[in-house]
């Protein structure tokens, strides 16, 4: 259970500076749900574009979304041991968005 929370205190910290060097509302539902959009489209493109050069604003957004599945799984692997874990309010709001995000592209065929 310590692991989890230090995972979930390191991931939370590095989503939350990212979002500041980003300059993300975190409350701004709109603006946290366009970023997942974002995230779940950037996950099937980077597949097809391994090796290629990112820059800046890019290079930001990879790591958050890189950031944004470790924090799905270490929920995920938490809740599979019997507790829940997360992290602070950017956590929450990403977290949640993603999961919006995930279950409207399910509803559609």
């Amino acid at each position: 259970m310590d692991t989890f929370r230090a995972h979930t205190d390191e991931i939370g910290h590095r989503i939350a500076g990212l979002g500041v060097a980003l300059g993300i509302d975190w409350d701004n539902e709109a603006e946290v749900r366009a970023l997942a959009h974002e995230a779940i489209d950037h996950a099937a493109a980077t597949v097809s574009s391994a090796g290629v050069q990112k820059s800046g604003e890019a290079l930001l957004k990879a790591e958050l979304f890189g950031l944004a599945a470790l924090m799905l799984k270490n929920m995920q692997e938490s809740a599979e041991r019997g507790f829940l874990t997360h992290g602070g309010n950017s956590w929450k709001a990403f977290a949640k968005a993603l999961w919006q995000e995930y279950e409207l592209r399910a509803q559609k065929p």
